[in-house]
């Protein structure tokens, strides 16, 4: 069933699945077409998308974002992390880009199955009635765009624009444009900052319904001024590779962790290129996530260390981190396997 504040959608609009048909079988009797599409895919001219989503505790939920994803087995799941103390889950697809005789990008299948996905998390979940220890501003919270392999930038940016006027139009959830597809370049934290995305609103540590106004004083890129609080508001960008690093702190004192996590942060003097946030994660530990936008400058090893050594100044033991997804060559090479394997 879907959300009330979607009744307003137009009900003429083909369905997904029908769409990514129709364009299939328009494939299938162009011949052009399938040779620019074989040449592309073995150019792997590959876009990643990387779909951030406020729900991991609701299995039935999950099921159905990823039964739209199968909807085209050209785009493919090479990777699914979720935390339940967050209550998020994140899904990292994959497919190819197609061009026209000029070289600009006309086509990816990640177009429609984000879409398929979207559409799934918002009938199935309600942000007035989510909570988690992670910040959140909707529903499908942040889609990012990556280029890999020969892919460019530019075409990932393509994607993101492409994708935030659909998410836009069709669902009317307001939308922030951000990095590459952004004018400006303008960055993620900055428009973070400026809607309150850093401030818990429950418990001071978690973040649960929706309390802020439901008209938003900076315009959207697409979409409505309005929220509808059940969906609340997307963040679409695309940018160069960034590795997400948690790393475990084995104290309930999450003011010592955000401490520790704002000293290791650029913005804190810290690490250049490093961006951090002070978490509860459970009942009996904190987490610094970190965001390394450049990582084979400063990867996951350098920010471990500069953390244990400011939590030792503080008393605190801490874990090991975690990288919570795949490196570019290996999900390059998931891919491959996984479609060669649908292939045959």
């Amino acid at each position: 069933m879907r959300l009330p504040c979607l009744s307003g959608l137009v009900k003429k609009t083909l369905t997904l699945a029908a769409k990514i048909k129709h364009w299939r079988e328009e494939m299938d009797h162009s011949p052009a077409c399938k040779d620019k599409k074989k040449k592309t895919i073995d150019q792997s001219m590959l876009l990643c998308c990387k779909l951030y989503i406020s729900e991991s505790r609701n299995h039935a939920a999950l099921d159905a974002i990823e039964r739209a994803a199968r909807l085209d087995p050209e785009s493919v799941i090479v990777n699914k992390f979720e935390d339940r103390a967050y209550n998020r889950v994140r899904y990292t697809i994959v497919s190819y880009v197609m061009h026209d005789s000029t070289g600009s990008a006309i086509y990816s299948p990640l177009q429609q199955t984000v879409m398929a996905m979207a559409e799934a998390a918002f009938g199935a979940i309600n942000l007035e009635q989510h909570s988690g220890a992670h910040p959140r501003l909707g529903v499908v919270d942040d889609i990012v765009f990556h280029p890999l392999a020969r892919a460019s930038l530019d075409e990932a940016a393509w994607l993101a624009k492409a994708v935030a006027v659909d998410i836009g139009n069709r669902f009317q959830v307001p939308v922030y444009l951000y990095a590459a597809a952004h004018p400006t370049g303008k960055a993620l934290d900055t428009i973070r900052r400026e809607l309150g995305y850093y401030r818990p609103n429950f418990m001071g540590s978690q973040w649960a319904g929706w309390t802020m106004p439901e008209i938003l004083h900076e315009k959207p890129d697409e979409g409505p001024t309005s929220i509808c609080p059940a969906r609340g508001i997307s963040m679409i960008g695309a940018r160069p590779w960034v590795a997400l690093y948690n790393i475990p702190i084995l104290s309930t004192d999450v003011a010592a962790t955000r401490r520790i996590a704002r000293m290791v942060s650029a913005r804190g003097g810290g690490l250049p290129t490093v961006q951090t946030l002070g978490l509860v994660h459970g009942e009996d530990s904190t987490e610094i996530a970190c965001m390394l936008l450049e990582p084979n400058q400063i990867g996951g090893d350098r920010v471990q260390n500069h953390v244990e050594m400011l939590a030792a100044q503080e008393g605190l033991d801490v874990e090991k981190g975690y990288f919570t997804d795949h490196s570019p060559d290996m999900i390059i090479e998931k891919y491959m396997k996984l479609t060669s394997e649908d292939r045959n």
